[in-house]
């Protein structure tokens, strides 16, 4: 797990006023001087991410990030990034200096996501007996070993007691000893002499659950289907659905790893409801386009040329793409008529739902490119049989 990508950890975000800290208990926390410490306030700029594994819990990813309440010429922009760290955290720690601790600075952060209150310096005894009493659950914080100890382990039992993140992306959909064809194409778009994440985390589930599974290009899917007999599912890449559901008979159901992947790390039915939308597009609409990763685009990228292409002609005009890279996320969801995200590999669950979250409140529809792909072909309900 040591090697787990980023997505896959959960995330902890060490915050608080600026100069409090932070940075100091970030490189404690990680054991290493990653962050810059300095009693000039404001050092840290841009936020600072280390994966670690933190035992016994597990591998998490570790964020320090700009003090809050930062009065310096570029504060604001450091706390719009500290803002946008925060939406994808599972958990903070709230870093206090005890002598400079402003209760209504930290009810923003507490009444909002899990965390630990830490006052990293004390001055008085009179100090801390006023916030003992006041918050009894706050730690204390020595730079000892036993101190960073102590700090470790209350992580690792707030991340313990937090609602658990779905172990399978398959289990519960294909029975052990059941058989699942993965179709993977290979096109421009695929990187040489790799897999992509989804692909790989399929594999993996799979053999966790003694799932048996076969992979192949769709031009050898017929072949491979005759070969095996029975096959309880086919996953394949969204972009190929069409020829894909061509060759795979109606007795074997059929979906997509974007679609897996979409039920897997935020939830399948507000993406259910809100592809049918698509159908009230105009060459007027907006659609926000929420790509997880950045990458070099190609004729055959899928979110900027082949969606795009099908769209235009299942409505006959062309709606606008704005499109949103990596973590970013417009501040305003004003005028949008649709959002439409990718598999999100690259993206922690926490960061999806956030966002999902975010497009519900202000009343934008969204879908994801494996369930849009498959309503643009005509086989919607066919690729979210599976699902019941």
């Amino acid at each position: 797990m040591e090697k787990a990508p980023n997505a896959l950890r959960r995330h902890v975000a060490v915050v608080g006023k600026t100069n409090a800290g932070k940075s100091t208990l970030f490189n404690a926390l990680t054991g290493q001087d990653v962050a810059i410490i300095s009693p000039v306030s404001g050092t840290t700029t841009d936020p600072v991410t280390r994966a670690m594994e933190l035992i016994p819990f597990g591998p998490i990813v570790l964020v320090d990030t700009a003090g809050l309440e930062d009065k310096s010429e570029l504060g604001s922009r450091r706390m719009e990034k500290t803002a946008k760290i925060l939406r994808r955290a599972d958990a903070a720690i709230y870093v206090a200096d005890s002598s400079d601790f402003s209760p209504e600075e930290y009810a923003k952060i507490s009444s909002k996501i899990p965390h630990l209150l830490v006052f990293n310096r004390e001055k008085s005894g009179k100090i801390r007996e006023k916030y003992e009493t006041e918050y009894p659950n706050a730690i204390f914080f020595e730079n000892t070993p036993r101190g960073v100890e102590h700090l470790r382990q209350r992580l690792s039992d707030l991340l313990s007691s937090l609602e658990t993140e779905p172990e399978s992306i398959i289990a519960d959909l294909i029975p052990g000893g059941g058989t699942v064809v993965f179709v993977i194409p290979i096109d421009s778009e695929a990187p040489k002499g790799r897999l992509i994440l989804p692909q790989v985390q399929l594999m993996r589930d799979c053999l966790d659950n003694g799932i048996t599974f076969h992979a192949c290009r769709e031009t050898e899917l017929g072949s491979t289907l005759a070969n095996l007999g029975h096959v309880d599912l086919v996953v394949t890449d969204s972009q190929a659905f069409k020829a894909v559901a061509d060759i795979v008979p109606p007795t074997i159901k059929l979906t997509s790893f974007s679609i897996l992947l979409a039920r897997h790390k935020g939830n399948l039915r507000q993406f259910l409801d809100g592809t049918p939308h698509v159908t009230g597009l105009t060459g007027k609409s907006r659609i926000l386009a929420l790509e997880g990763c950045t990458h070099n685009h190609t004729h055959e990228d899928i979110g900027r040329v082949k969606i795009p292409a099908l769209l235009r002609e299942a409505i006959g005009a062309e709606p606008q793409f704005e499109y949103f890279c990596g973590y970013d996320f417009p501040e305003s969801l004003e005028n949008y008529d649709l959002a439409v995200m990718c598999g999100s590999c690259m993206l922690n669950r926490r960061e999806i739902l956030s966002r999902l979250d975010a497009l519900e409140k202000a009343n934008v529809p969204c879908t994801n490119y494996g369930l849009l792909l498959a309503r643009l072909n005509g086989i919607f309900g066919r690729a979210t049989e599976v699902f019941g």
